[in-house]
């Protein structure tokens, strides 16, 4: 896990928000890494790395995938980085899926498709 792989996620989420987000996104979502608390780093370089370990364990064959699967895959990983930090967290801080709003699934497809491309 390195910082350069948390910087690489924060960017790929930056991006889908300022693409997804209906209208003006919270200061929060796209704040610059060195603003982002030292939990959420280290989060979403783990999540980073998760994404990288699976697309290398499956050999290519993760680009079969649909869009969504690949958003839902970054999004359980996330999930679990928060319940990691938070005994009990916002319920919107761990929504399932199908209770995300658009931009949110979005986001986590294009975050996906970005290290798959790196």
């Amino acid at each position: 896990m390195t910082e350069m792989d948390g910087r690489k996620f924060r960017e790929a989420w930056i991006a889908g928000v300022l693409k997804h987000f209906p209208g003006e996104p919270k200061s929060g979502y796209i704040s610059p890494w060195a603003e982002m608390p030292l939990w959420e780093q280290e989060a979403a370089a783990t999540v980073y790395e998760q994404v990288r370990g699976f697309l290398n364990v499956s050999s290519g064959s993760a680009a079969k995938l649909s869009r969504e699967q690949k958003g839902r895959f970054v999004s359980l990983c996330w999930i679990a980085q928060i319940y990691k930090q938070f005994e009990e967290p916002k319920p919107s801080y761990v929504a399932d899926w199908v209770d995300q709003p658009d931009w949110q699934r979005e986001t986590n497809s294009d975050i996906f498709e970005a290290i798959e491309h790196q």
